[in-house]
C-alpha cells in the first residue's frame, strides 16, 4: 500500500543541517518531522493516521550514528538500530531489552529514537536509560541541551519545538552492574509486554523501571524508596510498592488491572531473588 500524501524528502549530513531544514519549513506553516528508522511514519501513514508535509531523515548524520565508549561514557546515537545496539551489546542490559523489542525483521529497522520518541505506548528502550541516569543530547531551533534523562522523561520525553534527539550518553559504570530484566507477554516470546521490568543493583540500592503498567513508561523515586527501605520485610516493601504505581494499572485485553497486580509481585519478587536485595 502506497502512503496516500506527497511529502518533502530531506537528507541532511549533519545536525545543524537538519535543524536549519526544519526551521525554514516550520516557518511556512508546513508540518515536519525527523524520520529515523521510519518503520512507525510509513505504517501509520499508509493508514492515514499520521501525516507530514516534508520529512528530515537523520540517518546520514554521523552523530546520530554514533556508537563508541570514550572517556568512560558508551555514547549511541538515536538512529542507531536496535539489532546494532543488540549486536555490540556494551551495555548487556540495554541489549536485552531491546532483543525483546519486536521480530528480527522489525528490529533491523527500529531506531533508538524511534522506539522512545513513537506513539507505540512501551517505549522499552527507554527503561534501561532510566535507571542508568543517562545523559542525552537535544539540538533543535533553541540550541543544544545535554541534560539527564530523568529531568525531561514524564511519560513521554519532552521535547522543545522542533529538538530532536541526537545521542545518549550511559556513564560506564552503570554498564557491568547487577541488573534484571523481566518481561511478561499475554502470548508469545516476542509481543507487547503485559508488563517488562528492569533493575540495576546500584551500591546496594535497586534501580527500577517500568512498562506495561500504566499507559506510560516510567521510573518512579516513591516505589525505590519502599522496595530500599530495610525496615520493613521484602513482603511488606512489595505490597507497598505496588501501592505506589503513579497513575491507573492498565485493564485492557492483555490483562486486567488486578491480574497485572499479581504479576508485578511475582517479578518484584524475582528480582529480589536474582539480585539479593537484604530482606
Amino acid at each position: 500500500m502506497m502512503i496516500p500524501f506527497e511529502f518533502e524528502y530531506y537528507k541532511p549530513d549533519t545536525v545543524e543541517e537538519a535543524v536549519e531544514i526544519y526551521k525554514r519549513i516550520y516557518s511556512s506553516g508546513k508540518k515536519v518531522i525527523y524520520y529515523g528508522g521510519g518503520t512507525e511514519f510509513i505504517s501509520m501513514a499508509r493508514m492515514n493516521n499520521m501525516y507530514a508535509d516534508a520529512v528530515i531523515d537523520i540517518k546520514q548524520i554521523d552523530e546520530c550514528n554514533e556508537y563508541q565508549i570514550n572517556d568512560n561514557v558508551l555514547t549511541i546515537g538515536s538512529a542507531t538500530t536496535l539489532t546494532k545496539i543488540s549486536e555490540l551489546n556494551q551495555f548487556p542490559l540495554l541489549g536485552l531489552t531491546v532483543s525483546r523489542i519486536a521480530d528480527h525483521t522489525i528490529q533491523d529497522k527500529i531506531t533508538l529514537a524511534g522506539n522512545i520518541l513513537g506513539s507505540i505506548i512501551y517505549k522499552e528502550a527507554v527503561l534501561p536509560l532510566l535507571v542508568s541516569d543517562s545523559e542525552i543530547i537535544l539540538t533543535g531551533p533553541s540550541g543544544t541541551r545535554n541534560i539527564s534523562l530523568n529531568k525531561v522523561f514524564d511519560k513521554k520525553l519532552l521535547l522543545k519545538d522542533g529538538e530532536m534527539l541526537v545521542k545518549v550518553n550511559i556513564d560506564k559504570r552503570y554498564l557491568n552492574l547487577p541488573y534484571s530484566h523481566v518481561k511478561r507477554t499475554k502470548n508469545e516470546k516476542i509481543d507487547y509486554p503485559l508488563i517488562t521490568m528492569v533493575a540495576i543493583k546500584d551500591d546496594n540500592r535497586l534501580k527500577i523501571a517500568f512498562s506495561g503498567l500504566c499507559d506510560y513508561p516510567f521510573r518512579s523515586q516513591n516505589m525505590e524508596d519502599v522496595l530500599n527501605n530495610p525496615d520493613i520485610t521484602s513482603e511488606e516493601r512489595i505490597a507497598k510498592a505496588i501501592e505506589k504505581v503513579p497513575g491507573n494499572i492498565l485493564n485492557n485485553i492483555s490483562g486486567s488491572t488486578e491480574y497485572r497486580k499479581f504479576v508485578l509481585g511475582l517479578m518484584l519478587e524475582e528480582v529480589f531473588e536474582r539480585l539479593e536485595v537484604v530482606q
